[in-house]
């Protein structure tokens, strides 16, 4: 019987050898598309035109058509692709290139003078900009920039308000729990895909969404007591979230996504230490209640060179982890493999063709198995569609030495 996108994607998380190496491509946002390049990528295709629709207004991010998905062979599809079906719920905007797209229509987004302003919250207030030139929106209000307030009984409805939670489908403000459930029960029905479920619970990053970066790092070494009474009133609010969200959607998706951007180009944005301290914590109270909650896999979307982490992230209850930038330091696939390969499934960022080619060989013993390995790609506004095109190339031939390693693997358990 042939294995069905879902069933791969899973074999691939549990440490199961699969036919081929499964491919996310818009599965969830760092696997997205930009909508000016998603375009092109058409154009070159020879697919028909169709309207653009951008789901993600902050990082900018296109609907991938299913005639695209089924172009590039994609084993995944966010939770999101159930809901607004309707052009009643798109609206036109122009993106900065001139291209015609649709956004949400509940999307609250404002010329002001050369600049667009992006509003949310209630009441709205501006929160984040795009200047010329930019495909994306800037951060501008931090609502706690000046001080962690001692009440912080309203934390929940502080979040809604800044940039980051601007919604995408579905939002939760107009979609019921019932219209919630029956969206997610008929895309379970309507595909084989492995269906993402895009839950949040960033521990890490809300903090720095309310005070700001740099303001909030400096917390955690000057004013310890502070952060840890922010944390606990935010791990509080991802459980409320986290019993709701599973409670509805919980027996029609396949994996649940946490956030947490703890790493950059050199290594870890904090010490392993710190890391214990206030975060590994509280990071496992979400994700073991998650696998309590719902038969899910756990995924964390963490960039940058995260290694040091690994065991700890691992320890607190994370399946795999994407995208896996192997350009970071202590990211090098063989490596991460090595130490870590048995433990935790790589949900692999592969980079453009030139630089995948240069990589290909040092990748080539890791990549010769499905086991533990999941093929993804996020594409900028910078990508060329040829480049995509070879990215593609390059999956079918991981995926070709996956499936002869799979046939000898059936062969000698015959005998």
């Amino acid at each position: 019987m042939a294995t069905t996108s879902r069933q791969r994607v899973l074999n691939a998380i549990n440490h199961v050898q699969s036919d081929k190496v499964p491919v996310d491509f818009s599965g969830h946002r760092s696997s997205g598309i930009n909508p000016e390049t998603y375009r092109k990528l058409r154009q070159y295709l020879g697919l028909p035109e169709r309207p653009i629709k951008v789901y993600d207004m902050v990082q900018q991010l296109a609907i991938l058509d299913e005639d695209a998905l089924d172009r590039f062979g994609v084993d995944t599809i966010e939770l999101g692709r159930g809901f607004s079906l309707s052009d009643q719920d798109w609206k036109p905007w122009t993106l900065t290139d001139g291209t015609e797209c649709l956004i949400p229509t509940f999307i609250d987004v404002r010329r002001e003078g050369t600049n667009w302003v992006l509003y949310n919250g209630s009441p709205a207030r501006p929160v984040g900009v795009q200047k010329p030139g930019m495909n994306f929106f800037d951060q501008t209000y931090w609502p706690y920039l000046e001080e962690v307030p001692a009440d912080l009984s309203r934390l929940a409805d502080t979040i809604g308000n800044v940039m980051w939670s601007v919604p995408s489908p579905p939002n939760r403000s107009e979609v019921d729990d019932n219209a919630f459930i029956a969206g997610a029960k008929q895309l379970r029905a309507s595909t084989d895909r492995a269906i993402i479920g895009l839950f949040g619970g960033n521990m890490f990053e809300i903090p720095q969404f309310l005070c700001r970066i740099d303001r909030f790092l400096m917390l955690t070494a000057a004013e310890p007591k502070t952060v840890h009474r922010l944390l606990d009133a935010l791990v509080e609010v991802h459980l409320q979230n986290l019993e709701n969200f599973l409670g509805a959607v919980g027996p029609y998706i396949d994996i649940i996504l946490f956030g947490d951007d703890l790493g950059m180009q050199s290594g870890p944005q904090i010490s392993p230490k710190t890391y214990r301290e206030f975060f590994k914590p509280r990071h496992s109270i979400l994700w073991k209640r998650a696998k309590e909650l719902a038969n899910v896999k756990v995924m964390l979307h963490c960039c940058g060179g995260i290694r040091p982490l690994l065991d700890d992230l691992i320890d607190a209850g994370i399946d795999t982890t994407n995208p896996i930038q192997t350009s970071c330091k202590g990211m090098e696939p063989a490596g991460l493999k090595l130490d870590f390969g048995d433990r935790l499934c790589f949900w692999v960022a592969a980079a453009t063709r030139k630089r995948f080619s240069r990589k290909r060989r040092g990748r080539k013993s890791v990549a010769t198995s499905s086991n533990g390995l999941k093929f993804s790609r996020r594409v900028e506004a910078s990508s060329s569609s040829k480049s995509i095109i070879s990215w593609r190339e390059c999956h079918r031939k991981i995926s070709w030495r996956c499936s002869m390693l799979s046939e000898s693997l059936t062969e000698n358990n015959k005998s």
